[in-house]
């Protein structure tokens, strides 16, 4: 039953692994320990510090840099912070946003009618605004578990219109006020700032892909408007004060109730086929792909939302490309043009950087600074230097348009490495340099991504089969985020020195003490330390013995060095993560929890938004 897929395991049961691989002759060609540690994983910027090499007032400083006592792993249904810290919920699955939303039934969860005017399911990336003295977050609610959503009596599937509709509300977006009162942080019910932006909202296409021949559908024949956004995971927030939204698995979404219509050629890459995981088609003609072949083409993109104006139509800038984007990532060049990195978070898919034509001034006009611009994706070469490959027709033999809609198929055919699984990426606020969290693959060097590109074993992704993830950092040359080259190194490569004594035991600055695997958030804070947070394994068995549930660690760039400073419920991942705009409340979402979580009362389990703060009321970065 594909609803009970994980989106990577649909789309991994569509193109199944090989029967046999090659991983016999890449280990005997070079993978080791010793091998590929020598020189691609340096800790400090620049590979100035060290963390092994560190001695005396350097090794004061670094840990100086760490202001909590790192905690253990836990395999329990809580979360738990450092001690002299706290955490509340702050806004779960079904609270109102509204006075008018439907109550919240620990039993049922909530009716069809309002899905819209609650917390949604399954929170992702987010970002706080301050704006007019006014605390705003703008959270994702990357997708629905429909055994706990839908009436347990149907099984999981939708049976009407109205499922799907509960189904489509629950997911998107919610923009809300919070504030501070004497119990913590809460939602400000009724605030002109609150917001759900659903997979039913009127939004508008603008880039270069828009009015092409392939965006357009009955219902627009313009190829202008599309209804709703999808599948949300990361974010990004923008110089100017909007929140990018970013579309990920978007492709799961859309189904055939005609199984034998032809679909187009170009689907394959994407994972497009006739089969969905909710069954949206079945009762609403949008998602079927024998009534609405050109509806997937509308998705898949970033998304700019205006936190502050609740009127405001959301706008789906194509020229950011069009694949499975995890977050993204906002800079300024040298010359105070706008960058904007992307990961595309599929085995074997690639990263990219988005250069603005214009030049950001605060105060000036915005609207074309992501419109207009170049398009790149990532070149990595053995030597520890890389290249940004532009995307032009030129290069591609696509035009600008069909590079923003098949942007996968422009990466392949300028030759760009295929990664393990790029996720957030992350820019140093004190350093030129960002990172990006590759997860995992475990088809690395076993066989070819869905455009049938190589994955050889090397470079940023030294590892065959690789459960455990790393992540890769750059730096721009010139020390300017919009030059075509970098230099790059391995910051970390998690792993398991419990189990294993080879590769997969992981970079020397992983121990026992601090494991984790598959890195998928990251976020900076203003100090230039560095917060990851995991999507992996939670089993604690096998390869993964020892490393708990999944968790937050922060990171020292300058050192190497990484500590847990929280775990979450068993079965649930941690990720988006936002701080209040004083510094001393860190927003954290906690993403399918398993068990009771957060309520602890027998009830159903509630993806919520936590908080986490000093209890002596201090700043946390």
């Amino acid at each position: 039953m594909t609803d009970r897929f994980s989106f990577d395991d649909f789309d991994e049961a569509r193109s199944p692994r090989a029967e046999t691989t090659d991983f016999d002759r890449i280990v005997a060609s070079g993978l080791s320990r010793r091998g590929f540690l020598t020189g691609l994983v340096a800790f400090g910027s620049g590979a100035s510090v060290m963390g092994s090499l560190l001695r005396g007032t350097a090794a004061e400083a670094a840990t100086a840099r760490f202001a909590f006592t790192p905690i253990p792993v836990a395999t329990d249904g809580t979360v738990h912070v450092p001690e002299g810290y706290e955490w509340k919920p702050v806004a779960r699955w079904g609270d109102a946003l509204f006075s008018d939303a439907p109550a919240y039934d620990a039993a049922k969860g909530v009716p069809s009618q309002g899905a819209d005017r609650v917390f949604g399911e399954n929170t992702d990336g987010m970002e706080l605004f301050s704006i007019g003295g006014h605390q705003v977050i703008a959270v994702n609610h990357e997708y629905v578990n429909p055994e706990i959503n839908l009436p347990a009596e149907q099984e999981e599937k939708v049976k009407s219109e109205a499922d799907v509709r509960l189904l489509q509300n629950l997911q998107g977006v919610t923009v809300m006020e919070v504030a501070e009162g004497p119990d913590g942080w809460a939602i400000v019910p009724d605030s002109p700032f609150n917001r759900r932006i659903t997979h039913l909202t009127p939004m508008r296409l603008s880039g270069p892909a828009a009015g092409h021949e392939l965006l357009r559908t009955p219902a627009d024949p313009a190829g202008t408007e599309v209804l709703g956004t999808l599948n949300n995971c990361g974010a990004g927030k923008t110089p100017w004060g909007t929140y990018l939204t970013c579309e990920e698995n978007f492709n799961g979404y859309f189904g055939a109730t005609d199984v034998g219509a032809k679909l187009p050629e170009a689907f394959a890459r994407y994972g497009i086929e006739a089969e969905s995981v909710y069954g949206y088609e079945q009762f609403d003609p949008r998602f079927d792909l024998a009534k609405n072949v050109n509806e997937p083409n509308r998705f898949g993109y970033v998304v700019e939302i205006d936190p502050a104006d609740a009127t405001s139509k959301p706008v789906k800038r194509t020229a950011l490309g069009r694949f499975k984007h995890e977050n993204a990532a906002c800079t300024l060049a040298r010359d105070g043009r706008v960058v904007v990195y992307l990961g595309d978070d599929e085995r074997g898919e690639f990263l990219y950087k988005f250069v603005s034509t214009g030049v950001y001034a605060p105060g000036a006009p915005t609207d074309a600074l992501l419109d207009e611009g170049q398009l790149y994706v990532a070149k990595f070469t053995e030597d520890g230097t890389g290249k940004w490959l532009a995307l032009t027709p030129e290069a591609t033999g696509m035009t600008a348009a069909e590079i923003c809609i098949h942007t996968r198929q422009a990466g392949s055919k300028v030759g760009a490495t295929t990664m393990d699984r790029p996720e957030w990426v992350a820019v140093n606020p004190r350093a030129i340099e960002a990172y990006c969290a590759l997860t995992n693959n475990k088809n690395r060097g076993v066989k070819p991504n869905a455009g049938g590109d190589e994955t050889p074993v090397g470079g940023p992704n030294p590892r065959a089969e690789n459960h455990y993830g790393q992540i890769v950092r750059w730096y721009p040359a010139d020390e300017d985020h919009a030059a075509d080259s970098f230099r790059w190194d391995l910051f970390v490569m998690a792993g398991n020195p419990g189990v294993h004594k080879d590769a997969y035991a992981g970079s020397s600055n992983i121990n026992a003490g601090n494991m984790f695997n598959s890195p998928d958030g990251m976020m900076f804070d203003q100090t230039g330390m560095l917060w990851i947070q995991t999507d992996g394994e939670d089993s604690n068995e096998g390869d993964f013995a020892g490393q708990g549930n999944n968790q937050m660690l922060v990171g020292d760039p300058a050192s190497g060095r990484i500590k847990r400073f929280l775990t979450g419920p068993k079965g649930s991942e941690v990720t988006g993560m936002t701080f209040s705009s004083d510094r001393r409340t860190v927003f954290v979402g906690i993403q399918h929890p398993g068990g009771d979580f957060p309520d602890m009362a027998g009830g159903l389990p509630r993806s919520t938004l936590i908080a986490i703060r000093r209890t002596d009321g201090a700043t946390l970065a």
